[in-house]
């Protein structure tokens, strides 16, 4: 049976040493979290989800969710008395609002325990994941009124939250929503029409589950230009705050999926239920974004946990298997073999897999901190330099980390031979599971896209010649510390070939806007290597300079830190050459046969 256990050791280097988590001490929710407060609240996030949730990801994948002839839907054995247990530890409210019950602790923090509970049970994490996204957009986008109704409930764990936007014939492309909104004399409207893939749309985990919808009110123009987002209760909800009746949304059915059973991904139909607007007509997308790009990291965190999981699960393996022999000799004579852990390709395959791993803790660590000053922070200056990060990393995260958590996924299960493909492994579910991450919250060609097409030009390339600057920076001061060399000399070449499809796409996407959509795939891995690259530079500076200072007896895992960054910088780093090859391309052979050709 898989296992796991929650990187608490890692996250806490990473605060520590790497970012130094007390220079946010004047941001709101840090100034009270102290070191113990904070070793308290990771130890307790960690035992609720290997306790808890990780049980109970194999009992999920084997029985999924399950609609009955009314409507309703009935999630796995145990996951209603994990949610309850979820919401009764604060975790659903942990940085939202004071004002409305929640903790007001760092966003930083939500996006750690994201990846614990992700990891230990990705499709129980989705229940409570959307409620924190949809919590978000209201507080950010809707009035009083509807904040005072629905957020203390949301954020105490009564009640949970979803977002409706896809329907049968429009996904990427929302200008195409066919659900309506009618006007009602009360200010209300009335939401007919159809949503699909909507994940956690019914359940048995809560008592009322808000839904906000994307639809487009009757007389709207065309497009997204005319999208507006409404609040859609399961059930009305009184006066007093106590719930009334049942409005008329109901799943018509639950998705067949590869992976995520546990998680009930509904047909949701809508007719003639009672919605209100959140923030302005016709700009519904604007406010649904709050919750996408929340969304979107939280995909991210997604393809990080099930590489982290699958990786930890494939160590055990590789320690207790016997098979062959070590190439320079007998490892355990005794035995009739050597574990395969001895094995070059193996220990090749693993430690990738780890060196991306906590590559990519730091860069989701660093980009949840930046999102903490970008919405906490007073100086205007700093706000915006956060939020232009955040703009920029966003889809690289998306993209990149969902893209590659599969393949190690994948990698992870080959470890295991044969056993790997037997379900009773686990191996499969981590595999069918990572899979999703790619393809919902915008597919990872949509995030290359929308990396190259908009937030590289965005205000003149304000943000990504911050992160060049920051990185020339980083490796120019570090040029005297010799121990580092080995590192920062990949780390430089790799942000030469960034810069160069960066002015590649600047000198020949402009008049062919094929070359950038052929190369956009590539420049998106060829970032995420560059910044993945950056974080284990940071990682190996901090463990240096530990080291220098007396380890305290952390030094294996110091050492191991260094040792790591060396695989990431000699077997990961060097693909940035590849993918600069395949942008300088260009779009020529790519768009050269007819679509009947192919």
């Amino acid at each position: 049976m898989p296992s796991y256990r929650a990187p608490v050791q890692d996250v806490t280097f990473l605060l520590n040493h790497v970012f130094g988590i007390e220079k946010y001490g004047n941001l709101p929710g840090f100034s009270d979290l102290s070191a113990e407060t904070l070793e308290a609240i990771l130890a307790e996030g960690a035992k609720l989800c290997e306790e808890v949730l990780q049980p109970l990801n194999r009992v999920g994948d084997i029985e999924g969710c399950k609609r009955h002839e009314d409507g309703r839907v009935t999630t796995p054995k145990g996951f209603k008395a994990a949610y309850d247990a979820f919401a009764a530890g604060g975790w659903v409210g942990l940085s939202a609002d004071p004002e409305y019950g929640g903790q007001g602790l760092p966003y930083t923090l939500g996006a750690i325990m994201n990846e614990f509970a992700s990891s230990a049970n990705m499709a129980f994490s989705m229940y409570p994941g959307l409620t924190m996204g949809a919590i978000a957009a209201l507080n950010t986008h809707a009035s009083d009124e509807i904040k005072r109704t629905y957020l203390p409930k949301m954020i105490e764990g009564p009640w949970t939250g979803t977002m409706n936007l896809t329907e049968p014939h429009c996904g990427t492309d929302l200008g195409l929503i066919k659900t309506r909104a009618t006007r009602q004399p009360d200010g209300s409207f009335r939401i007919t029409g159809t949503k699909i893939f909507i994940s956690a749309g019914e359940h048995d985990l809560s008592d009322n589950i808000i839904h906000l919808v994307l639809a487009r009110i009757e007389g709207a123009p065309e497009g997204v230009k005319g999208i507006s987002l409404f609040v859609v209760p399961k059930f009305l909800v009184n006066p007093d705050g106590s719930l009334g009746a049942r409005n008329p949304v109901a799943c018509g059915a639950i998705e067949h999926k590869m992976g995520i059973h546990g998680n009930s991904t509904c047909v949701m139909n809508y007719d003639g239920a009672t919605g209100w607007l959140v923030g302005e007509e016709n700009r519904g997308l604007n406010a649904m974004f709050v919750m996408m790009n929340e969304a979107r990291l939280g995909v991210a965190i997604q393809g990080l946990a099930q590489s982290e999981v699958a990786y930890q699960n494939a160590v055990a393996y590789a320690r207790d298997r016997i098979q062959g022999r070590a190439l320079t000799g007998a490892k355990e004579p005794t035995k009739a073999a050597d574990p395969i852990i001895v094995h070059p390709d193996v220990r090749r395959t693993l430690l990738s897999i780890r060196a991306f791993n906590e590559a990519a803790r730091a860069l989701v660590l660093w980009t949840a901190l930046k999102s903490d000053v970008a919405h906490r922070s007073e100086d205007a200056k700093a706000r915006q330099e956060a939020d232009d990060h955040l703009g920029l990393m966003t889809p690289v995260l998306k993209g990149v980390l969902t893209d590659r958590g599969f393949e190690n996924a994948v990698a992870a299960q080959q470890m295991f031979g044969g056993h790997g493909y037997i379900e009773e492994w686990g191996m499969s579910q981590f595999v069918r599971d990572a899979r999703i991450a790619m393809i919902y919250e915008g597919a990872n060609g949509i995030q290359a896209l929308d990396l190259v097409g908009r937030k590289l030009p965005r205000d003149g390339g304000r943000a990504v010649m911050s992160f060049f600057n920051e990185v020339q920076g980083f490796i120019k001061a570090g040029e005297g510390e010799a121990a580092l060399k080995p590192l920062f000399g990949p780390l430089a070449q790799g942000l030469g070939h960034l810069q160069q499809a960066t002015m590649w796409f600047m000198q020949n996407a402009m008049a062919k806007p094929d070359n950038a959509g052929a190369g956009s795939t590539d420049y998106m891995h060829l970032f995420g290597l560059v910044a993945l690259g950056y974080m284990w530079a940071m990682q190996a500076k901090a463990a240096h300079a530990k080291l220098a200072a007396g380890a305290n007896g952390d030094a294996a895992a110091l050492e191991t830190k260094l040792t790591l960054a060396r695989v990431f910088m000699e077997r990961l780093m060097p693909e940035t050459g590849t993918r600069l090859a395949r942008i300088a391309a260009g779009a020529d052979a790519v768009m050269a046969l007819p679509a009947e050709m192919f």
